[in-house]
């Protein structure tokens, strides 16, 4: 009996212990891990075993900060987002009392995100989903060739062509980007290269040389005919002039640098946009044949005005004429002058006579986007230092003022990690909705080396993707429902994927892909192309197939399941435009006989105080610690953002 007895006991006593951490960690049955705050954003603020009291932390782990999600609370003074240093998480944690089980998991096991994403990605799939990527990018470009061209656009319902809308001048939507210079076509050079199509792209090249001309009486962006246009006429000579041929056989017999001879007419038509400026900063829109039209706005975004130092800087370089990179650099600069002194941060929209401040909103989307971008590529191409320094400078900017959320991407408690938009001047948040365009930056921060971050960032757009097959324009992130509901076949979370892609090695984003290609062909496929979403829920359509779909959109898409691609496998590094043209990056474009004409104003603030100039050594990227190391072979075939974070996003906006 006495054996009994202590079996009874035994029993007894470890029941009792469960009875303890039943109550002190709520583990029990009835207990609701998903629970709405008031605010109902949709999602619960991430907490564990280890985590505080939760009256006695705000968000992302700040004592005493208010209730509710992270983004809604300002950021802590000099804390840079308020981010610390992450902590690690135990190794070997398991059972009842783990994240993975307290959240909906079943401790340590696979759950439904690793069933999915884990593991490889089967070569035979690649390749499918490959020539899928090509498949579509052809389907798109024969139709635009049989259907529309010589005009700038497909209108892939109806099959027909499209260009500038005479009868209506103020239609920005479309003049601002079709000149009536064979747009798509010119806009898929490079795409034809990368995906080795040597004889099509002979024939495109020719046909470009041969039929377009760029004077027009058309009033364009000159932000859209640079990044566009501009890019493409370069990235394309300098594939048909490579020594080296990585792509196969892209040369012209008898080229004279005829796509070098048209870039530049075309800058030069665009250079009265930069005159008669008090600031430097341009016009938004020219007339390629008559100059800057008497009417013109003087209010111009940061983005448009900003982004032009690129493609300028490339061709100033190739032609041995400072011209166009110093007109780009100029414009750089007095915007970068007109920062707040407060937060460092840039509005969005600037009057270029009295460089006041007309929108006030500060953001990492439509009308700041490349501005950033271009900063980190300018440098990364040209090798000016204070192109760095800016850039670093206004990414700490952002990471102060911007970011919200917890303070790490893949460990501790928290609201996941948001850019949101704010005041330039106060920091303060000015709206609850962020933008597709936005979805670029994860593919930024992978070019600075801040991979965790871009994991996180990616995750949620991603999360959006799924849930509409789409990324609408504008998306609410307090309502978790669309503001603005068009998709017209953007490129920027597929740039992203790609990009993370390159610099994880995870087979996540060959998934991620997959689901972006399929959702493309099951509700943007027409008859003559992919039409844009005029309401990425019902699926509605819009007659427009914009020239970036071919240009960006595709090529990232193939580019992601192309592993041996000359782009990886060549020896040469390259660099993509913001409209995703490719460039190699060499010794060449850093050489220049006027660098130091570029950096007498360098050493200077808006007042003309002299300011610090950092030496070689301190000339890094933020995150340098980082830049350039892939997240490590033991989580390759590991979901890169971990199970628990990925249901914390999906709820978020309203998958779960």
């Amino acid at each position: 009996m006495q054996w009994r007895a202590l079996v009874l006991g035994l029993v007894l006593l470890r029941l009792g212990l469960h009875g303890v951490l039943w109550l002190v960690f709520g583990l029990g049955p009835s207990m609701g891990f998903y629970q709405r705050f008031p605010l109902s954003f949709g999602f619960q603020r991430l907490t564990g075993p280890d985590s505080p009291a939760a009256p006695a932390s705000g968000p992302a782990g700040r004592p005493g900060a208010a209730a509710g999600p992270a983004w809604l609370q300002p950021p802590v003074p000099g804390a840079a987002g308020g981010r610390r240093a992450p902590r690690r998480a135990r190794p070997g944690v398991c059972g009842p009392a783990h994240w993975g089980y307290a959240l909906g998991g079943r401790g340590c096991g696979p759950d439904e995100y690793e069933k999915r994403y884990s593991g490889a990605f089967p070569p035979q799939l690649r390749a499918q989903m490959r020539d899928l990527a090509r498949g579509m990018f052809v389907f798109g470009y024969d139709n635009y060739m049989a259907h529309a061209f010589p005009q700038d656009e497909l209108n892939p319902i109806h099959c027909r062509g499209r260009g500038p809308d005479r009868g209506d001048p103020s239609n920005l939507n479309i003049n601002d980007v079709l000149g009536n210079y064979s747009l798509t076509l010119v806009d898929a050079l490079d795409t034809l290269a990368i995906m080795g199509n040597s004889s099509e792209f002979q024939k495109a090249v020719k046909l470009v040389i041969n039929t377009v001309s760029f004077d027009k009486d058309s009033t364009v962006q000159v932000f859209e005919a640079t990044i566009r246009v501009l890019g493409s006429l370069l990235s394309a000579h300098r594939i048909i002039t490579d020594s080296k041929q990585p792509f196969g056989d892209m040369t012209i017999k008898d080229y004279d640098n005829e796509l070098l001879h048209m870039a530049h007419d075309l800058a030069v038509r665009l250079l009265p946009a930069f005159e008669n400026t008090k600031t430097g900063i341009p016009y938004p829109r020219v007339n390629l044949k008559t100059g800057v039209p008497p009417d013109s706005n003087n209010e111009t975004c940061t983005a448009g005005a900003g982004s032009l130092l690129v493609e300028f800087g490339i061709l100033s370089r190739l032609l041995g004429d400072s011209t166009f990179e110093w007109v780009a650099r100029r414009a750089v600069k007095a915007l970068w002058n007109l920062r707040s002194n407060d937060t460092g941060l840039l509005g969005n929209v600037v009057n270029i006579q009295t460089g006041h401040w007309v929108g006030k909103q500060s953001g990492l989307g439509a009308g700041l986007d490349s501005f950033y971008e271009y900063l980190l590529k300018s440098y990364i191409l040209f090798g000016e230092k204070e192109d760095l320094e800016m850039f670093n400078a206004a990414y700490q900017s952002i990471q102060n003022y911007l970011r919200r959320g917890r303070e790490a991407c893949n460990e501790g408690e928290g609201d996941p990690p948001l850019y949101v938009n704010v005041n330039m001047f106060s920091g303060q948040l000015m709206n609850t909705w962020i933008d597709s365009l936005q979805a670029f930056f994860p593919g930024l921060q992978v070019l600075i080396g801040d991979v965790e971050d871009a994991i996180c960032l990616h995750a949620f757009y991603y999360a959006i993707w799924k849930r509409y097959g789409a990324l609408p324009e504008r998306y609410n992130w307090q309502l978790q429902a669309p503001d603005v509901l068009f998709y017209p076949l953007r490129p920027e979370l597929v740039e992203s994927t790609y990009l993370l892609y390159q610099a994880t090695k995870n087979p996540f984003y060959l998934h991620v892909g997959m689901d972006i290609l399929q959702s493309l062909e099951k509700y943007t496929k027409v008859k003559c192309g992919y039409a844009t979403l005029h309401h990425v829920i019902d699926k509605s359509k819009e007659d427009r197939m914009e020239s970036f779909f071919l240009s960006e959109t595709c090529k990232y898409l193939y580019l992601l399941f192309d592993e041996e691609n000359p782009v990886h496998k060549s020896g040469t590094r390259y660099m993509f435009t913001t409209e995703g043209h490719i460039v190699s990056v060499d010794k060449h474009l850093r050489e220049s006989p006027w660098k130091e004409f570029f950096s007498e104003e360098a050493g200077q603030d808006q007042e003309g105080k002299s300011v610090h100039r950092p030496k070689a050594h301190e000339l890094k990227v933020i995150n340098s610690s980082s830049n350039c190391n892939r997240v490590p072979d033991e989580r390759r075939y590991s979901l890169p953002l971990k199970s628990i974070y990925m249901r914390q996003i999906d709820q978020m906006v309203g998958l779960i």
